[in-house]
């Protein structure tokens, strides 16, 4: 059962914006990758605002997509497209309904 997740929290720059949409989609790409992820969203919460929610069966796939690709380019990235640095919250996940096929 998923029980642990992530919720990263990302402002572009001004004019970065685009950039910043066009990461997160080839972002999907290695989230696939990444068998210890079961759950992988890329969002946009405003024109300027995006996140990131991915979820994990334990701590050890948490940890591992923390130390892996996707967060690794996120922080080569950061400065030359965030106003801020990412926010990225842990969450515990108290309840989940998932009938979406893949």
């Amino acid at each position: 059962m998923i029980k642990l997740a992530l919720f990263a929290r990302l402002e572009a720059k001004p004019g970065k914006e685009a950039d910043v949409a066009a990461f997160l989609e080839t972002g999907l790409a290695l989230a696939n990758q990444e068998a210890t992820t079961p759950l992988w969203f890329a969002l946009r919460l405003s024109p300027t605002t995006f996140g990131v929610f991915d979820a994990f069966i334990d701590e050890a796939g948490r940890q591992a997509h923390l130390n892996g690709p996707i967060a690794a380019a996120l922080m080569a990235n950061a400065a030359e497209m965030l106003a801020y640095p990412p926010s990225i919250e842990p969450i515990e996940v108290l309840g989940l309904k998932n009938t979406a096929a893949t």
